[in-house]
């Protein structure tokens, strides 16, 4: 070898060059690890969505009358209809089920309405929805951001907060209500209950999975519309 070759090989801006050849080497190999990381959390929420029900109630709007309503009438409903919130009832039956129980549902909706003096419209659906990364704090559960099959109960305009919770499994019912053995224990995978049991605040792939799941909600709603 060359004295200047050698010379050349142990420069500073050879140093440099080399170092920097490896951060680029360190950068792409940790970039593909992250998006490996992101995609199989991503499949992961996949399979979670698919398994949870969703109950969802939305008040006619902020005002404390109509959110004290929407309380309202979650309760009478979580009452009269006991026997759809008992763990019975999957995600994937949902609608069949309880779309014969519809007009039931509006009808208790309302009567508990017109006891607060209130006489708005009433609407119960059951569908898919879309909903944002949401912790469920009573039951330490947070379930990523995507379109669930959900039990949609609109009062009113629908223009309020709204409240939710997860029907299946049977997290709606009262303390003291009698639990069925279906739990989320039992119904996702491990890899799938770390996710439903990680704290959004330090974990950066909910966001993203929400970024991606709010781009697919923006350009799909014209296609189903």
């Amino acid at each position: 070898m060359s004295v200047m070759a050698y010379s050349n090989l142990h420069s500073p801006m050879e140093h440099r060059r080399r170092r920097a050849r490896w951060l680029r080497r360190i950068a792409v190999v940790s970039l593909c690890a992250f998006l490996w990381g992101v995609l199989g959390f991503q499949a992961r929420c996949v399979g979670i969505r698919q398994e949870i029900l969703r109950l969802h109630v939305i008040a006619n709007s902020d005002s404390d009358a109509d959110q004290r309503a929407k309380l309202y009438v979650r309760d009478r409903l979580l009452e009269a209809g006991a026997d759809l919130f008992d763990g019975s009832i999957d995600a994937a039956a949902a609608e069949a089920v309880i779309t014969p129980r519809i007009a039931e549902l509006e009808s208790c909706a309302r009567a508990a309405l017109r006891e607060l003096g209130l006489r708005y419209h009433v609407q119960v659906t059951v569908g898919e929805a879309y909903f944002n990364t949401r912790t469920y704090e009573q039951a330490g559960v947070t379930l990523p951001a995507g379109r669930y099959r959900a039990v949609r109960v609109v009062l009113g305009e629908g223009k309020g907060r709204n409240w939710w919770c997860v029907m299946f499994p049977p997290l709606c019912l009262p303390a003291a209500h009698p639990r069925p053995a279906v739990s989320l224990d039992v119904l996702l995978t491990n890899g799938q209950l770390r996710v439903v049991k990680s704290n959004p605040k330090y974990e950066i792939r909910f966001k993203l999975v929400e970024l991606w799941e709010r781009l697919k909600e923006r350009f799909d709603k014209p296609a189903k519309q």
